[in-house]
């Protein structure tokens, strides 16, 4: 399911790239020293992943708030519904109801702080146009998001969304490189791919609620393994 993160970044860093391109672009890299650009780069993904660890976190511990009601198997399969819904819904269906909202003050703030953090050169700059960059809103952070809940693990809903944004970097690295570099039939593919790889997750995340015994994909439950070792003893 760790995996899935990773894949789920790269295939949507075309997204991100869309979203966040135009901070990407903006960043006050020095361009006449290449080891410094690299460097400042390096911190900048730093600050995001720093960002979606804190997320990763946060929702983690939801995650496993639930789990402690022995719902986990009910859970795995109520987000990985919710996955599945959310793509097939049509996008402008989804767009009248800003999911956002209640944190529209919250956006605004780190909006304007990040704004601000765009015109300096200091050495925190970087660090801190990443950390802002992770909080801000987009669809593909909270799938996710949704991922890293059902983990039910601190530490391992931190990872997941850790993950997601490694699978962003090389993009988003490119993008800062190159521009705006992919052809529209590129662009148009990977936008494609994105929805069907949020279904398969979503499936996965059923499958694994189920607990159907196959392995890695569709783990028995823990009690019912328990009950077979004692069986067996």
């Amino acid at each position: 399911m760790l995996v899935s993160a990773l894949i789920l970044g790269l295939l949507g860093s075309l997204h991100c790239v869309g979203m966040c391109g135009p901070i990407a672009f903006m960043l006050p890299v020095d361009r006449s020293n290449s080891f410094k650009k690299v460097s400042q780069i390096g911190i900048y993904h730093f600050g995001r992943l720093l960002a979606y660890s804190l997320i990763g976190l946060v929702f983690g511990l939801v995650g496993k708030s639930l789990y402690i009601f022995g719902i986990q198997q009910q859970l795995s399969i109520a987000i990985g519904i919710i996955m599945i819904v959310l793509v097939l819904i049509p996008y402008k269906t989804l767009g009248k109801y800003n999911l956002s909202k209640p944190l529209n003050k919250l956006i605004s703030k780190v909006k304007s702080n990040l704004g601000k953090a765009l015109k300096k050169k200091t050495a925190d700059t970087f660090l801190t146009i990443g950390f802002l960059n992770g909080f801000l809103p987009c669809g593909l952070v909270y799938m996710a998001v949704l991922g890293a809940i059902a983990t039910g693990s601190l530490v391992e809903g931190s990872l997941y969304m850790v993950l997601f944004g490694m699978g962003t970097i090389p993009l988003m690295t490119s993008a800062i490189y190159l521009g705006k570099f992919l052809n529209s039939t590129v662009k148009q593919r990977i936008q494609k791919a994105i929805p069907v790889f949020v279904v398969i997750i979503g499936v996965l995340f059923i499958l694994r609620g189920l607990g159907l015994g196959i392995p890695y994909i569709s783990p028995a439950p823990m009690v019912e393994m328990a009950s077979s070792a004692i069986e067996c003893h």
